[in-house]
Parts: structure tokens; sequence; C-alpha cells
């Protein structure tokens, strides 16, 4: 069974090759993906057949292990497939190729055009959470002064050429190449092809005024400009106005998803890269490391456990209560770290917002942490009929779920105040919390009042 699915996909990929089919880019690369699992010859002859865009496209959202594969190629393919790819995908492969072996990066960057040179050096420039980093060069534009016949034709020829994709809006410059209008490609149908732009322009002014952001602006407050307007891209200009590129949809849903991807696989400890490499080895040694820290973590709670082993060997309902403490108070504690990470992560809260947000987490985990403590006091004191111990836990648990609540929204909103990603040793600081706090008030708490 194996054998055959290995051969239809080598089948399809080649009839892909020679121009039978058309596999889009994401497709392809699965089937690499597939090809260089089960037969790593099979894949690396099929990559030296493939044409300089599939290859281009299929790079771009290789993980590195396949990328490693890519640019053992000769500098002239992956430089011809790194020239087919639009400006940003083209500066990001060569970033990812860096990541791998910086001189190989340059290597191939030399082998470039001039122009493509020139376009990777603008956006690399940016720093990764500027919205330049992700703008794309290429623009459908036109100046004032030109009639819209030369403008679709421009725009039939750019098309043809196949310099321009996904194109959504048609930018209006002025004669130093400010912005200032956008129109949506299809309302171009509307108006008279011999009629000049300007004149459009002057009729529809108010309805084609630009929403744009600027190449410095964080490339969060430009999805949430593209989500409030629901643009299908975004113009990006420089300070003085001057038309730089665009950003479309689609790179904001890359950008979202990539972070997503990263938050999630921080607040659980794992290397989002590491989960892309192809050895057990390597994805396995970055999940140990935290793995290490979160043992350091559990041993610290074993010796606070330790403090009150008299008062366990006495009550033996102590030991059989007090994970549900540790329990709620971690459950507690990851809703309000969650949901902090992600509003922090997509700009819904900053510091200014810190007491406010604090003070949020806090009311809800103590409001949630009063019904559940007199619900598990109740449930605790006839369970084991003994005076008292429905207060102790019902206290315990009000303390530790109402610390939980504060703990996790202040750890992510503490890191963040300190440059560090707020998802990354989130998790395990909180349940260090959770665990000390919840052993340590109820075993105290017992000690003092049952004993």
């Amino acid at each position: 069974m194996l054998n055959q699915k290995l051969q239809d996909i080598k089948d399809l990929v080649n009839s892909h090759i020679q121009g039978d089919i058309e596999l889009n880019s994401a497709e392809l690369t699965e089937h690499l993906k597939f090809l260089k699992k089960e037969d790593e010859e099979i894949y690396k002859a099929i990559l030296n057949e493939l044409d300089s865009e599939s290859l281009g496209e299929a790079a771009v959202q290789m993980p590195n292990h396949m990328l490693k594969d890519v640019i053992a190629l000769p500098d002239e393919k992956v430089a011809d497939a790194i020239e087919e790819l639009e400006s940003d995908d083209a500066t990001d492969l060569i970033q990812n190729i860096g990541d791998i072996d910086e001189n190989r990066a340059k290597q191939i960057f030399d082998s470039l055009e001039t122009d493509s040179k020139k376009e990777i050096s603008r956006l690399i420039n940016y720093d990764e959470n500027e919205a330049g980093a992700y703008m794309q060069i290429e623009v459908f534009s036109c100046e004032l002064n030109q009639t819209l016949g030369d403008v679709i034709q421009k725009f039939r020829m750019l098309k043809n050429s196949g310099e321009l994709v996904r194109v959504f809006q048609l930018f209006v410059l002025d004669e130093h190449g400010i912005l200032r209008y956008c129109v949506p490609l299809d309302d171009l149908l509307l108006f008279d092809p011999d009629e000049q732009i300007s004149e459009i322009m002057k009729k529809h002014s108010a309805e084609y005024e630009p929403h744009f952001v600027q190449d410095s602006d964080d490339i969060m407050c430009v999805a949430q400009i593209v989500k409030d307007y629901d643009l299908s891209s975004v113009p990006v200009v420089n300070k003085a106005g001057v038309l730089l590129g665009r950003i479309t949809t689609y790179d904001i849903h890359d950008f979202l998803e990539d972070s997503a991807t990263e938050q999630i696989y921080h607040l659980a400890g794992v290397d989002d890269e590491a989960e892309d490499e192809e050895t057990l080895f390597k994805a396995g040694k970055a999940r140990a490391l935290w793995l290490c820290v979160n043992l350091i973590t559990a041993i610290i709670s074993s010796v606070v456990i330790s403090y009150f082993d008299e008062s366990i060997n006495k009550i033996v309902a102590l030991a059989v209560l007090m994970p549900i403490v540790a329990s709620m108070g971690g459950n507690t504690g990851t809703q309000a770290l969650t949901v902090t990470v992600r509003r922090l992560a997509i700009g819904e809260i900053n510091f200014a917002h810190a007491k406010a947000t604090l003070l949020k987490e806090l009311s809800i985990a103590a409001v949630n942490g009063a019904i559940f403590a007199t619900l598990m006091g109740v449930i605790a004191h006839f369970w084991f009929n003994i005076n008292n111990l429905g207060l102790v836990i019902a206290m315990s648990m009000m303390i530790n779920l109402s610390l939980a609540g504060l703990f996790g929204a202040l750890i992510p909103m503490g890191l963040k105040r300190l440059n560090i990603d707020p998802a990354v040793g989130s998790s395990v600081l909180l349940t260090t919390v959770t665990d000390v706090v919840g052993f340590f008030s109820f075993l105290g708490l017992a000690t003092w009042i049952l004993l």
C-alpha cells in the first residue's frame, strides 16, 4: 500500500513538472514532504527537476530540514527560484536560508539580479514587527494625469507578464509619488476609459480616500486596520506619504497563523521550529528543556508537602483532598493566563490597562473561588465527617483560586514588560505558583485549625 502511494505521488509531481496538471504550492509542498520521508533519492531528484516558480513557492513553505536540500542545489537554480517570488516572499526565503547557513545565503544573494538585491535589501532592514517587513513592493499604481484607458492597458500588460498577482486596488499617486486615492479594480469599469484619473477622482474623492499604514507601524496595528475596515490590501507609505508597497490579507493571515502557532507552542513549552524538524532527537531535545524546568518546579512543590508530612499522617483525608486545591487553582490560572496572553498578542491590552486587567482577572477568579470553595467545603464535610475540614479546604481554595487569577494575568504582563515573549515560560511559572500556594495554604491551614 505504501509503495503504491509513493508511486502515485511521484507520478502526480512528475505530471506537474511536465505541465500536464497544476499543483498549487501547498499541495506540492505536502507531496515533497511525503517523498522526503519515504524516499530521499526520489525527493532530491524531483527537486532538481522542478521549474523555478514551483521550487520557489514550495521552498517558502518548507521547514528548515527540507530547505537544507533546496540550498544544496546550484546557486543559479536557487537564485532563479527566489527571483520568481514576490518581494516579501523572496525576502522571507533569504532570511530562512540565512537561519540555516549565513554563508550560503550570502552566496545565493550575490547570484541574484541587481533589482532583486535592492528589493530584498530594503525589506530585510525592517524589524520583524514592523509593517515594512511584511509588505510587497510590487503594486499597481498610476498618476493623476493618466487616462483610465492607459491604466487598464498597463494592468493588462503587467498581468500577462506575471509581474502582478492578486491585485485588488489601483493606487493613485501625485507627481511626487504620494498616495492620494485607492480605487477597487471593479470600480474602474464604471468610468469612461478616455477620462483622466484626476477628473474621475474630483468627482469621487471622498469615496476613494485611502486607509493606509506607515512602514514603521507595528504589524499588529496593521492587522487591526485590515480587520476594522475589511480591506483586501492596505498600502504602505513612508512618513512623507510616498507609496512604498502593500500588505494583503494573505500576508496578514500568514502572520496571525504563525503568531497563533508560536503562542500555543510556547504556552506548552514547545519549540515551534524544533517541531518541524525531521528527527525525533531534535524535537525531543527541545521539549526536554522545558520538562527539566517543570521537574524542578515539581520538586519545589514536593518540598512544601514534605514540611507537613506529620499532618498528612494524622489526617489521611488531607492527601486525598490536596490535589483538588492545586488542580482548581491551576485551571483558574490557565484561564486567566490564556486570555491575557492572547489579548497581549493581538494588542487589545498594554501596560496602560495593567491595573484594570489584573483587577478583572482577580475579581473573576475570586467569584468563582467563592462558589467552588463553598461547594467543595460542603462535599468535604459530608465525605469525611471531620470537624472544620470543609472550612479548611474552602479557605484554601478561595486563597489559591484568587491568587491564580491574579498571577495568571500578572506573569505574562510582567514578562512582556521585560521584553520576553509572554507565552514562553508563563505556564511553568504559573504552575509553580498555584501548586506551592495551593499545597501550602491547604496543609498550613489544616495544621493550624485541625491539629
